[in-house]
């Protein structure tokens, strides 16, 4: 027997890795060399177990490529830092490792509770790269319920798996028919599918499917690693974020105390509402306006206009309301509030947004505002007092020492020995409440000291003693100035000019009765001085003064049967008389404003006419008349 036709000859296909079909070589040349049965059956069994032998080597070698392959792909996950890029590479290293037609992956979605496609390689179909699988439905279904892999050869004839309408659709678009799909695990917990997908029949041998269970153990591995540092990306991002948010918090905070230490010391030191605008604006920047409570500018820094009067009154209420600074528009407000009374507002225009220790500069810079409008008025009122009584001691005590009256008033600014008006408001200018009639003090307080003046409440009266000669203009600016303070008219009387300290008592009185003589003549809400009424205002006065006898007589004369006519029967003569020349004798007219018929009205004064006798409208008479009937309102105003 030859070498050739010896079992050694399997060795040497063996050796030089020989197709399968060579190794029936040997035994056709045992039969064609006419060998023995029984040498022929060693050689049969030679035969088989070098090729067993020869299978095994196969598959260690497919092995070591698959496992060289894995290796690779490790590799390549481990390199790889973008989670979408991770996806895709293991999807596509599954197809290649496999040689399968489409590789895809799904991930778990717990807030839906389906899974969903994630990445695909090698799919053409739009629908189904865009499928959705409900646990439990279809092969994909199935293992991301269960957390097992699942194969099958022929997809659409397998009746293991719940078919949906939607994923069979989906399915036969893509032409898919053999699916290999494997969990990916992190621990106990499945976070989606891998497959391998053929779109002709065919088997999937164990150690493909072993082979897609490592490849998705390294790939849940890398998602996670990924997952990981995407969230580690996150937290320094947002330590990053938080480190800048915490340095301009510390800035801010540094701003705000060395604002605080400014502010302090400038009220140590006495400084003004000028002052805190200018110290806020140098730490926050942009432009401050402060404004009274009637929306007046205190301070001004910076160009910025006023804004509107009603979107003060509403920001102001919101920041009182709130307790804090509020923003409308580009425009912050910071309500100037001493307890429940409101002084005013700091409005403040910055470029971009206000830290909150930013906001706390402006909220304590009302405060100190506050604070110095608070001074300011407990200043003016203490001035305010002493000036009120030096000038109620001018105008209402005995005088027995001008000398010092005439010292007190230097040391206030004021030389009593240069001429003076004194200008008196009626009463209707000072309301009942006690913070209304302390404002028109106050206001008429700082108008006369701005002035080199005097004011004082006497009498229900506020009386203003100002420099100067021109009575009647005095009134007339008093009356215009507080009206705009109150929001009602305002009547002023005036008289003067006089000086020194001895006259003032006399001026008061007459600037009284001009005041009387105004609101007798129908002349509310107006200023006017005791000379420019004439001879009319002087006889009011002297009525007001003490009801002159010679007076009383003229009255009775000329139209006491008149008025003691209307006491006996409850008439209105008297006002039928005053409405008739109120009108210039027109008998229309007169009945209109007494709303009365014109035959009452010509009753009426036919009924006058036999009381007084028929020459009562003559001219002399008419007069005489007219003068009574002003002189009696005079005397009884509510009449």
């Amino acid at each position: 027997m030859s070498v050739m036709s010896s079992p050694l000859e399997f060795l040497e296909l063996l050796a030089r890795e020989a197709a399968a079909v060579e190794f029936e070589g040997p035994l056709v040349a045992a039969r064609s060399a006419g060998l023995s049965a029984d040498r022929i059956a060693e050689l049969d069994q030679a035969k088989s177990v070098a090729l067993r032998v020869r299978a095994l080597l196969e598959r260690r070698r497919r092995r070591e490529s698959e496992l060289l392959s894995l290796y690779d792909t490790v590799s390549d996950l481990a390199g790889l830092r973008d989670l979408d890029d991770v996806l895709r590479a293991i999807v596509h290293r599954a197809r290649h490792l496999l040689g399968a037609d489409v590789a895809y992956m799904t991930l778990n979605d717990a807030e839906r509770g389906d899974t969903y496609m994630r990445v695909t390689d090698g799919s053409v179909s739009a629908r189904f790269q865009q499928l959705r699988l409900p646990m439990g439905a279809g092969l994909g279904g199935l293992v991301a319920q269960s957390g097992a892999p699942y194969v099958t050869a022929n997809y659409p004839q397998d009746e293991r798996f719940h078919h949906t309408r939607e994923i069979d659709a989906g399915v036969g678009e893509e032409g898919l028919v053999a699916i290999l799909g494997v969990p990916l695990r992190l621990g106990s917990t499945s976070i989606g599918v891998l497959y391998a997908a053929n779109r002709s029949a065919r088997p999937f041998a164990r150690e493909e499917v072993a082979l897609l269970l490592s490849l998705a153990a390294h790939a849940a591995v890398a998602i996670d690693t990924a997952r990981l540092l995407a969230e580690t990306r996150a937290a320094l991002a947002e330590l990053s974020s938080a480190n800048t948010t915490i340095r301009a918090h510390s800035a801010s905070v540094e701003r705000a105390a060395a604002a605080h230490d400014r502010m302090t010391a400038l009220v140590l030191r006495g400084g003004g509402v000028e002052d805190v605008t200018a110290a806020v604006t140098e730490v926050l920047g942009g432009t401050l306006l402060a404004l009274d409570t009637e929306g007046r500018l205190l301070a001004r820094v910076g160009e910025l206009d006023e804004p509107d009067r009603a979107d003060i009154v509403e920001a102001v209420a919101a920041s009182r309301t709130e307790g804090r600074s509020v923003r409308r528009g580009e425009l912050w407000y910071a309500a100037v509030v001493a307890g429940a009374e409101n002084l005013g507002a700091l409005v403040l225009h910055t470029e971009g947004e206000l830290a909150d220790a930013d906001q706390r500069i402006l909220e304590r810079a009302a405060l100190v505002t506050a604070l110095l409008l608070l001074f300011r008025r407990t200043v003016a009122e203490a001035e305010g007092r002493v000036r009120g009584e030096l000038l109620d001691d001018l105008i209402a005590r005995p005088l027995r020492d001008t000398d010092a009256l005439r010292g007190r008033a230097r040391r206030l600014g004021v030389d009593l020995d240069a001429p003076h008006v004194l200008v008196a408001v009626d009463d209707d200018a000072i309301a009942a409440t006690g913070s209304a009639r302390q404002r028109v003090l106050s206001w008429a307080t700082t108008y006369a000291s701005t002035r080199g003046g005097l004011a004082a409440a006497r009498d229900g009266r506020v009386v203003l003693m100002l420099p100067g000669q021109d009575a009647g203009g005095s009134a007339r600016a008093v009356a215009r100035d507080l009206a705009r303070v109150t929001g009602r008219p305002v009547t002023a009387g005036a008289s003067g000019p006089v000086a020194g300290p001895t006259s003032l008592a006399t001026a008061f009185r007459e600037a009284d009765r001009c005041l009387t003589a105004l609101g007798a003549l129908g002349r509310a809400g107006q200023g006017a001085s005791t000379a420019e009424l004439g001879f009319v205002g002087l006889l009011l006065g002297t009525v007001s003064g003490g009801g002159d006898a010679d007076v009383s007589r003229f009255l009775a004369t000329t139209i006491g049967p008149v008025v003691d006519y209307d006491a006996r029967r409850g008439t209105a003569l008297v006002r039928t008389l005053e409405s008739y020349f109120g009108v210039g004798g027109s008998l229309a007219r007169a009945a209109e404003l007494l709303h009365v018929h014109v035959n009452t009205v010509t009753q009426r004064l036919e009924r006058v006419g036999q009381l007084l006798g028929a020459d009562w409208q003559k001219p002399e008479r008419a007069l005489e008349v007219q003068l009574a009937l002003r002189l009696h309102r005079l005397r009884t105003p509510g009449g």
